[in-house]
């Protein structure tokens, strides 16, 4: 608990960024994971480096536990301030500060949307592709502390392959640069890539400097129903075998699809009554006929598995609605029912092995799941439905599971968070992917940087 004394420091010395009123601090405690809520005992929202800077150093000295807030969009809990204190909220520091064309490198602050710089770069012909589901809401500081990924990672990959260097605040206040702004940097250790994923528990990133890659001016996108789960699985080995990478290849189970049409009707599509799974897949490039050539050669590959009428979405609009009903899913399944979202990962070729075992795991347990994910990179997201489960089923038996597949993931060569990081609901399964040994390095990783343990503190590993 911070004292009357410590809460008055902040209202006096940073009154216009600070809030101690109840709704603020109610807002502040959630994020998008379940219905959890850990209120904070105050909210700042610095606009400056030098603010963060001198909040910092106060709480170090204090012993104040400070939680760094973006958006709040994250699904592992790890903006919730758990142990009360500050929540640092970057939502003032939402400048581009610079587009660099001529090395296409941009840098910006924390709080800066990750659709409205993807936008802003566009404009230049540039392209940033991280695409979280969250993209229209997210921050890019969010992006570099869960080093998320989207639909594009499985061609360009995710937000730590466009990180170049980060300004970050160290707990005790003091201000560095983790690298430098140019492409290869061999020199010591990769302090901007241990950052990346750390989810504000080693130091709080205030500026960030990106990686540009030309904007493909051209892109096909078709949307297949299958009969089968397994066999739309199975049919995203053969796509990746044949030389083609395309840049999104998306997995959708009947529900999630039916699901989201349902709680959101204004989207207005039909789906094939015995359709049991559906792959997006979208290419681009430079050159429609090699997209065509593409496009061919993959319709040629799912001819060999038993899919349904296929959809070649030959107009923005159309393209527009497909990518909108993927990236309603979640918010869909959240209305729909009470439920638990993992964020599995396996090697590509594992997926259909995964998706069975996740289903005879559910059988076991007695819960319906509901899963879709970015199957072209081997990452699957399940959400775990509530339905008719007791509490006591939900609370006591569900962890085991959850266990149980995240055991699965790791013995298919995976591990158990693709990209929605460990935060608070996946720590007590750190167990499964590492040794005590590698926990214990990430500990003193930890002691290292916050000796104190005031940032972000019992998120992926106790101390």
């Amino acid at each position: 608990m911070m004292t009357k004394e410590q809460i008055q420091y902040f209202t006096e010395n940073f009154k216009e960024i600070a809030s101690i009123n109840s709704e603020v601090l109610k807002k502040y405690g959630q994020d998008e994971t379940e219905d959890l809520l850990f209120m904070p005992e105050i909210v700042l929202r610095p606009s400056t480096t030098q603010e963060v800077s001198d909040i910092l150093k106060y709480c170090n000295a204090q012993l104040i536990p400070v939680t760094p807030s973006g958006a709040r969009t994250g699904l592992s809990g790890g903006a919730l301030p758990i142990k009360g204190g500050v929540a640092l909220n970057f939502e003032r520091m939402n400048k581009i500060l610079s587009i660099d064309e001529n090395n296409f490198q941009v840098t910006v602050e924390p709080g800066v949307i990750t659709e409205v710089l993807q936008n802003e770069v566009r404009e230049k012909g540039l392209f940033y592709p991280p695409d979280p589901a969250s993209k229209g809401s997210c921050f890019i500081g969010g992006n570099i502390a869960e080093n998320s990924g989207g639909p594009k990672a499985v061609k360009y990959g995710v937000t730590s392959n466009y990180v170049l260097n980060l300004e970050v605040v160290l707990p005790n206040g003091e201000v560095i640069w983790t690298g430098a702004d140019s492409i290869k940097n061999a020199t010591g250790y990769n302090l901007t890539q241990l950052i990346v994923g750390s989810e504000g528990t080693l130091a709080v990133v205030t500026k960030i400097v990106l990686r540009l890659i030309p904007h493909p001016t051209n892109d096909l996108l078709l949307f297949v129903p299958f009969t089968s789960a397994e066999k739309a699985c199975e049919a995203v080995v053969s796509i990746m075998s044949s030389g083609i990478t395309p840049s999104g290849l998306e997995f959708m189970e009947r529900d999630a699809v039916a699901w989201t049409l349902d709680k959101f009707p204004e989207i207005q599509f039909e789906i094939e009554e015995n359709a049991q799974a559906f792959l997006l897949i979208e290419v681009d490039g430079f050159n429609d006929d090699l997209l065509f050539q593409d496009i061919e050669k993959i319709s040629e590959i799912l001819s060999h598995f038993e899919t349904g009428e296929i959809l070649f979405a030959d107009n923005q609009a159309t393209k527009d609605k497909l990518w909108e009903i993927r990236r309603k899913i979640s918010e869909a399944v959240k209305k729909h029912s009470i439920y638990k979202e993992e964020d599995t990962v396996v090697r590509r070729y594992e997926m259909p092995k995964l998706l069975k075992g996740v289903k005879e795991i559910g059988e076991k347990y007695g819960f319906k799941s509901v899963c879709y994910g970015h199957v072209g990179d081997g990452n699957l997201h399940v959400n775990i439905i509530k339905g008719n489960l007791t509490d006591e089923q939900w609370n006591n038996e569900l962890p085991k599971a959850i266990r149980e597949i995240f055991k699965l993931s790791v013995e298919l060569g995976g591990t158990i968070s693709g990209e929605h990081g460990i935060g608070l609901v996946q720590k007590q399964y750190m167990d499964i992917p590492f040794t005590e040994t590698s926990l214990n390095i990430m500990r003193e990783i930890k002691k290292i940087f916050d000796p104190n343990n005031i940032l972000n503190p019992g998120k992926i590993v106790d101390l």
